[in-house]
């Protein structure tokens, strides 16, 4: 633009040369009204209403403002730009001082009734209310925008996931014999997004692809443009806050199958793991996204944790009622002796079942029974004798009814504590047995427990790490969007 002095102007304004307009206002006002005169803006731009106008189009992604998973919403603030060519405004720069575009209110002017389809709020933009006209009648209508569109996503692999999101730009009335869309910079250029995006929040900008594409409705054609925006979410945080503490978790569960089964405490640290896992739940379920076509993998990751748990729990109830020690507990079957501790101690790789409790040594059995024997056999003996020498052996006198009836009364009581003490052996034996039987079949499950956790930790981050890299889907969306121009 050029400033034109008043002296000059009213000069021209008096000798009216042929270079210059007879007006005599300021030279951006003249070329106003010279533009404005006649204009009618509700008529599409073109002397031969067979000939289409060609808008080009572009977009740059500046920032995501909101990823909405509950309401499948993406929130973008976009730079977009728009140029087109109105024939009727056109001039030649000699006559307005060189004049070669200026800017003039968009409400003035025909503008293309392009918009974007996957619209479904307006957002919060600034208006721009001048667009530039250039002298050769192309228009530019540069402007940001809060973009809020549908967008379909996919958080099954969430933390881990890259979304889609496509924006499709295209006129709402006109065909394409009167609007065609074209690009304003090329495929290459538009795809490279280093540098403008603000890449500081969750979601980090792939790409962006453009795709010109027509579509047909009532037989007719319109002109569209596509721009797939491929975003990948930032999992640092959400790895630290879900998915390290339910491992952490985890691991305790295993390690509390160290604890001895035929005690207590090993019950108790289970249920105050699965409370402690019930309430890290309620805290995070807040921060899972919700959607009403699936549930995530993250999802399922704690269902199942939480599930394991309780197996967990469930185990170390049936060991603990196992090896619990009663009086009147039966002894172990023959075909239990065989099948836990002869087969699973052979496949568990078992050499010795014994090292699991504690057995009686038959050393410390023989003195007990003949010391029994001996104390037997020397009350029989002084029952066999005289009274007179038992009172002599004894050194106190007895009149002889009633020593016999004292020496049968300690002869009954000593072989009922012999009885009870040969029963309390027996019922330990029998709980030393299952002792035993509890602790191979603890570890049987165990292992068991350990195999599914560490196959279902397995196959959770490999898909976790295919998801993770999203090079390939990245690759794939260019060769599909290349092909189908």
């Amino acid at each position: 633009m050029h400033a034109v002095d008043g002296t000059e102007e009213r000069a021209a304004c008096e000798t009216k040369t042929p270079n210059t307009t007879s007006c005599c206002q300021p030279t951006l006002v003249c070329l106003f009204n010279h533009l404005m005169a006649d204009y009618q803006k509700s008529v599409r731009p073109v002397r031969d209403w067979k000939q289409p106008t060609d808008v080009s189009i572009d977009i740059m992604i500046y920032s995501i403002l909101n990823v909405d998973e509950k309401n499948q919403v993406l929130t973008t603030y976009i730079w977009y730009r728009q140029i087109w060519k109105d024939e009727f405004l056109i001039w030649d720069p000699e006559d307005f001082d060189n004049v070669t575009q200026v800017s003039v209110p968009t409400d003035k002017i025909w503008v293309p009734d392009i918009l974007i389809n996957e619209f479904v709020d307006v957002g919060k933009s600034p208006d721009i209310p001048y667009v530039y006209v250039k002298n050769t009648g192309h228009v530019k209508n540069y402007k940001p925008i809060q973009v809020v569109t549908a967008c379909s996503l996919d958080i099954y692999s969430f933390p881990f996931d890259m979304q889609n999101c496509t924006l499709t730009f295209t006129s709402w009335l006109h065909k394409i014999q009167d609007i065609n869309i074209r690009l304003v910079r090329t495929p290459e250029e538009v795809q490279n997004v280093s540098g403008l995006f603000m890449d500081t929040g969750e979601w980090e900008l792939l790409s962006v692809i453009p795709k010109n594409s027509t579509f047909e409705e009532n037989n007719d054609t319109f002109a569209e443009m596509k721009f797939f925006i491929i975003i990948k979410r930032r999992p640092l945080f959400y790895v630290v806050n879900l998915l390290l503490p339910s491992m952490f978790l985890m691991f305790m569960d295993v390690m509390g199958f160290y604890l001895p089964p035929d005690s207590g405490e090993r019950v108790s640290f289970k249920i105050t793991l699965l409370l402690g896992y019930s309430v890290f739940l309620i805290i995070v379920s807040d921060t899972l996204p919700v959607t009403a076509n699936g549930t995530p993998l993250i999802g399922v990751y704690f269902a199942v944790c939480m599930a394991l748990l309780v197996l967990s729990l469930t185990e170390t109830i049936l060991i603990v009622r196992l090896v619990h020690k009663q009086d009147l507990q039966p002894p172990v079957p023959k075909w239990v002796k065989r099948l836990v501790l002869d087969k699973l101690t052979a496949i568990l790789c078992i050499s010795d079942k014994k090292r699991f409790a504690p057995v009686r040594t038959p050393s410390s059995d023989g003195p007990r029974h003949k010391e029994n024997s001996n104390s037997t056999a020397k009350l029989a003996h002084y029952t066999c004798e005289p009274p007179k020498d038992y009172e002599k052996s004894l050194g106190v006198a007895f009149p002889q009814q009633d020593g016999a009836l004292l020496v049968d009364s300690i002869l009954h009581e000593v072989t009922s504590i012999r009885q009870f003490l040969e029963k309390r052996d027996e019922y330990r034996d029998i709980a030393k047995e299952w002792l035993q039987v509890g602790y191979v079949v603890d570890l049987l499950l165990f292992r068991v427990y350990l195999v599914a956790l560490s196959a279902y930790t397995i196959t959770l981050c490999t898909m976790w790490s295919l998801y993770s890299n999203g090079g390939a889907t990245v690759e794939t969306l260019s060769f599909k969007a290349t092909k189908m121009e």
